[in-house]
């Protein structure tokens, strides 16, 4: 008889697509969306006009750069402006600026999973604000600010913008805010974007653009599969879908197979079959109100120090220090 060798699995991905994609309902995690075509994707998100996200955050950062930048330094404090996810900066450069133009003491200390988005922010840090101290790291997000906490002591703002809360579920959620929290002092500060519940219409029509961008950035899931993986995905093969549930704030992207289709991933040694519309989820994006972020914190250990939101409360960066 002949035996039947397992894979050896080297990389979190190459275990994530085996799990994922043997597990029913199927399943990928929205991380792996950012390989380098990934990142160029995202920022072309970013600045599609029905992704409202990005504006309205801008417009936070820049109307009340003065009273952020002001609580950050608390009386010219130095301190360590840690980013989670940092990607391009841009939103962040108004508060770098501004701290930089002040003449306030501070580090900025980028972390992210892409390498590729790090060394191009640091570049463009370099040309555009050379007087910011930067320090890229490269890591996952609590490993990282994990090290930072033992070798620094000086208080720290932890920045996660872009609503990038909205990834988790809010057992998710929790979880990561209490592992923030572990790490954070007294005199640290979390500044943190969550969008708001709003009409559906505009939610769905930020992960569904005519344009057909957002529909490339989750099957980029897909190509990324190919190139990486030696699988044999036929793109087309796959419909990008979106849903939004108004009650629960809970959006989700899926990909969604429009024929039955078996597909082979060489390199992890997987035979996949999928049924005629059967999915993979990809994604949520999840939408609050200040009830679920006030009881997301009293379940994380933090408190709600102050809020900023835009002329129309459609996004707000809250403001929290340990509880």
């Amino acid at each position: 008889m002949q035996e039947t060798l397992t894979p050896v699995l080297t990389s979190d991905f190459e275990k994530d697509v085996r799990k994922g994609l043997t597990d029913f309902p199927k399943h990928l995690s929205s991380k792996y969306f950012y390989d380098k075509k990934g990142d160029k994707l995202f920022q072309d998100i970013m600045a599609m006009p029905e992704y409202y996200l990005t504006d309205c955050e801008f417009n936070i950062l820049e109307q009340h750069k003065e009273a952020i930048c002001s609580l950050f330094s608390k009386g010219n404090k130095t301190f360590n402006l840690i980013e989670l996810g940092a990607g391009d900066g841009k939103k962040t450069k108004i508060l770098l600026r501004h701290l930089s133009e002040n003449n306030i003491n501070f580090n900025y200390l980028p972390i992210d999973i892409s390498q590729n988005a790090l060394d191009q922010l640091a570049d463009s840090i370099q040309e555009e604000l050379p007087k910011v101290s930067t320090k890229i790291m490269q890591g996952t997000y609590f490993e990282t600010l994990e090290a930072i906490s033992k070798l620094n002591t000086d208080p720290k703002v932890i920045l996660f913008l872009g609503s990038n809360i909205g990834n988790l579920l809010h057992d998710q959620a929790i979880d990561f805010l209490n592992d923030i929290q572990d790490l954070m002092t007294p005199d640290d500060l979390l500044f943190m974007g969550f969008d708001q519940k709003k009409n559906p219409q505009t939610i769905l029509d930020a992960y569904n653009d005519a344009q057909g961008i957002t529909e490339a950035f989750n099957k980029n899931l897909l190509v990324r599969m190919n190139d990486e993986l030696d699988a044999d995905f036929q793109v087309d093969n796959f419909l990008h879908w979106e849903t939004y549930d108004p009650e629960t704030g809970t959006a989700k992207s899926f990909l969604v197979s429009k024929k039955e289709q078996t597909v082979h991933i060489d390199k992890i040694d997987l035979e996949v079959h999928f049924n005629t519309w059967e999915t993979i989820h990809t994604e949520i994006s999840q939408k609050y109100d200040d009830q679920i972020v006030a009881w997301l914190c009293e379940n994380a250990g933090l408190e709600i120090l102050t809020e900023f939101s835009d002329a129309e409360s459609l996004y707000k960066n809250y403001v929290f220090r340990k509880g």
